[in-house]
């Protein structure tokens, strides 16, 4: 069974984009099944197939523990992990759909614990084919000092989970919405030269005194080489296409069994190729000002 564990930041679209993707892929003939695995996540847009809350949730932990929020989500997390039968027995009666797996928004659960790492190990030796699709709000990038910090959260989550990966900058249509962007924006999508970065952050006296640090985040994001992002807005039928290719390469999926199935489908699936610039068209075309927001790094 394939599937994708969606991540990211709180409030940065994951419950919106599980919505949307299970009704695009549905389109496709893909029979999908979702699994909310956020005790926190009462209110959900989507119709739930596996629901956490069945076996515990945020808030009967807090009233019980007197945890904060934070500490509440560990402690929920960690319960799933210990009862992964549970888990197990509830993905049984979804067998042979297409998995979106609905995770909370607490950045520490893939970066410090391994409680989700855990889950997903066990999941993959079931046999369960995963990728994490990581979301990040696109409007980062118009302020140097909050892109390292997404980069680093980027790689930190990529190496702690070791699954398939695709970054996704969410919200495009609203990239702009905090400022133009410095440079290109493939200079962001395919984390070009960071050096340039450093140069934006110089402007900022407050920050001056971590020029040092900041060099040497930037020479450790670029060493390890690893992070990309793919630009999406949900309510972007291209957008969402070109997101489920990467999705579909990254975990090796072809076709189910009510998607049409010839020649060119299955060519088409093998070669996944486009130029760069078709990644980033749509949202330079659409929602940003590119007079102004450009900028040539090679001068």
């Amino acid at each position: 069974m394939f599937g994708q564990v969606v991540i990211g930041p709180p409030g940065s679209g994951k419950t919106t984009y599980c919505h949307g993707m299970s009704e695009f892929l549905s389109a496709f003939g893909r029979e999908v099944a979702v699994v909310n695995l956020d005790p926190a996540n009462d209110h959900l847009p989507y119709k739930c197939d596996v629901d956490i809350s069945t076996l515990i949730t945020l808030s009967d932990v807090m009233d019980a523990t007197k945890l904060g929020p934070n500490g509440g989500l560990i402690y929920c997390m960690e319960y799933l992990e210990k009862n992964i039968d549970w888990l197990q027995s509830e993905l049984t009666k979804q067998k042979g759909k297409y998995l979106l797996f609905d995770f909370p928004g607490q950045v520490e659960l893939y970066t410090h614990y391994k409680c989700v790492r855990n889950i997903l190990a066990q999941l993959q030796k079931w046999d369960y084919r995963l990728v994490s699709v990581h979301l990040v709000d696109s409007h980062y990038c118009s302020d140097a000092s909050k892109f390292i910090s997404v980069l680093l959260t980027s790689l930190s989550t990529m190496l702690q989970l070791e699954l398939p990966h695709v970054n996704v900058l969410s919200k495009c249509d609203l990239i702009e919405k905090f400022g133009k962007l410095s440079f290109n924006l493939d200079f962001y999508t395919d984390v070009l030269d960071l050096g340039y970065l450093l140069d934006e952050l110089e402007g900022d006296k407050s920050l001056q005194r971590y020029k040092k640090l900041n060099s040497a985040l930037v020479e450790l994001v670029q060493d390890y080489s690893l992070v990309s992002f793919v630009p999406l807005n949900v309510e972007d039928k291209e957008s969402m296409l070109r997101v489920m290719r990467q999705v579909d390469k990254a975990n090796g999926y072809v076709f189910g069994d009510l998607e049409e199935r010839d020649i060119q489908s299955m060519m088409s699936c093998a070669v996944q190729a486009e130029f760069e610039y078709e990644k980033i068209k749509d949202v330079r075309e659409k929602y940003m000002d590119t007079e102004t927001g450009d900028i040539d790094m090679d001068n």
